[in-house]
């Protein structure tokens, strides 16, 4: 009775912390300010001509991003599967860069990079006639497919490497060229894993806010969220109208996942035959090397080494009007953001406080959720889990709308909005799915016989806990730790919208500075806040590399 009483209380918290700010949207969305139940204010909405406008926007970027990216990764992930390029694992780790770079510090790097007299310009001035195409709906488009095709590369990678090549050997013996075989035998049986990346990819897409709001913005590029979030932090403050487009998205979202659950169970293959089965290698002439170097390079050019020269450099640069010149750099943006720059501090120092908080809570609130799970029954612990990892399914800007709502309402009870406590509780309810995902994965590699040796040998559940069970999820705990300091020392929308008046951390800085002028400042922080976040993942995957060697 008491575990029953636990895991109870533990669903109620959950429901409370996650359910409600989602339920707390869709009653915003059809309740009037005075109360009463208005349908057509939510249809009004979402009909007004500006919104229409907006709403196919937001597909038509998503729809363009998927294609860019496609075109990008599938070479690459066939490259990196199939032929002599699999052998350079570095190449692994290389290619998560764009994908692990804060979306709105790679735009900012790139607007920096293209814009009028910038630093394209000063390199090359003879191809100043970019600037114009890329502040464009296709410049948007190329920036956030160059962030999210890692995604779908890795994806494809991994399905390619399960396709064993004898296929294609038969397919070879039977007189199908290369060309052939990718189409008749490679392409069908990735179809399935393609369009679950397909929408995976469509989703982020329509759901990103950081790059939408540098580059979209300058080019008059409304989405999803940044309607969203104008309605809810830009005066008139209209949280129904935020409500009612947060809801659409929701929708959309939901209707992706739905789809890409069909699919999963529709175009799945199981590959099974007696020998081993492996993936071969195409042999490819000098010809091919030289294209899929050029192709690689070329990739990394644009998706690494531009905007990140272009941080680097304009974080280093003393006086912008002389730009690129010998004797125009200095270290002394990055001094002032540590000496003379109060806010900056202070910016760094929140970070740091709101990442260690939430992640701590995050790690104990995730684990008592694997907990709660592996104790209760099949279906109450489907429940618990799938509550728990609501966050991830959804927009991040719709769940902090629906934070704002509910905490603004029940503000007597719980006087937590407008304080930094609300940030807290806003990172903790988006990034509690990674430690349940992490220590659950550690869960699935313990053997139950070694808690029910524990129990024959007179151990209580708890000393079986502490003594054996926990030693050995430790590692999964950690992990999520990890990575939910990571995003939430960079995280962007969450800030901006409930941050408390001049409370300033390192995302929102940048921004600020970004778009006073202060570039070098920004970007300096921007340099700092990329450091610290790679460095944090380096060691993490050394730790876990370290623990696996160990375990072996």
């Amino acid at each position: 009775m008491k575990k029953k009483a636990l895991i109870a209380i533990l669903t109620a918290f959950l429901i409370f912390l996650i359910v409600c700010p989602l339920l707390s949207i869709f009653a915003r969305a059809v309740i009037s300010e005075d109360g009463s139940l208005d349908i057509i204010q939510a249809a009004e909405t979402i009909t007004e001509e500006g919104n229409l406008r907006m709403i196919g926007s937001s597909i038509l970027l998503g729809i363009l991003v998927v294609l860019v990216s496609s075109i990008i990764a599938l070479p690459l992930a066939w490259f990196f599967s199939r032929t002599r390029f699999s052998r350079w694992k570095a190449f692994d780790i290389i290619f998560m860069i764009p994908f692990m770079t804060p979306p709105y510090i790679a735009s900012m790097g790139w607007i920096l990079f293209m814009q009028k007299r910038g630093l394209l310009t000063q390199l090359a001035p003879s191809l100043s006639f970019m600037t114009d195409a890329f502040f464009s709906l296709g410049g948007l488009v190329a920036v956030m497919s160059f962030h999210v095709f890692p995604f779908m590369m890795t994806m494809m990678k991994n399905a390619m490497l399960r396709i064993p090549s004898s296929l294609e050997e038969a397919g070879a013996v039977s007189g199908a060229g290369l060309l052939m075989r990718i189409r008749r035998i490679l392409l069908p049986l990735l179809s399935g894993n393609y369009a679950i990346g397909a929408l995976l990819v469509f989703v982020k897409t329509i759901s990103e806010y950081g790059t939408p709001s540098t580059l979209g913005r300058r080019i008059g590029f409304d989405v999803f969220t940044t309607d969203i979030h104008r309605y809810a932090a830009v005066a008139p403050i209209e949280f129904g109208k935020s409500a009612s487009l947060a809801s659409v998205l929701v929708g959309i979202c939901l209707l992706m996942w739905l789809i890409q659950n069909f699919i999963t169970m529709r175009r799945s293959y199981s590959l099974v035959g007696g020998r081993n089965q492996r993936a071969g290698l195409t042999k490819l002439g000098k010809a091919g090397m030289a294209a899929g170097w050029g192709f690689i390079i070329l990739v990394l050019s644009v998706s690494i080494v531009i905007p990140y020269f272009s941080i680097i450099a304009s974080s280093l640069i003393d006086l912008r009007g002389y730009g690129l010149r010998a004797g125009n750099f200095t270290l002394h943006h990055y001094a002032e953001l540590f000496t003379e720059n109060d806010k900056g501090w202070s910016a760094l120092m929140n970070s740091l406080f709101l990442s260690a908080v939430s992640a701590t809570i995050c790690a104990l609130l995730g684990t008592l959720i694997v907990l709660a799970v592996r104790n209760a029954g099949k279906k109450a612990g489907r429940a618990i889990e799938a509550i728990g990892l609501i966050p991830e399914m959804l927009p991040s800007i719709v769940l902090v709308i629906g934070i704002m709502l509910f905490y603004n309402t029940i503000h007597r009870i719980i006087p937590a909005y407008n304080t930094i406590w609300m940030m807290v509780i806003a990172y903790v309810i988006l990034f509690v799915p990674y430690t349940v995902q992490y220590v659950t994965s550690s869960f699935t590699q313990i053997s139950p016989s070694l808690a029910a040796a524990g129990r024959v040998a007179g151990g209580t559940p708890f000393y079986v806990f502490r003594r054996i069970t926990l030693p050995l999820i430790m590692r999964g705990i950690m992990t999520g730790w990890m990575m939910t300091f990571i995003i939430a020392f960079r995280e962007l929308v969450t800030a901006s919208l409930i941050a408390p008046p001049d409370t300033l951390v390192v995302s929102t800085y940048i921004v600020r500075e970004f778009e006073q002028g202060s570039v070098a400042l920004g970007m300096s922080m921007a340099v700092i806040c990329v450091f610290l976040t790679t460095t944090s993942l380096i060691l993490l995957n050394w730790a876990v590399d370290r623990g696996r060697g160990k375990a072996s």
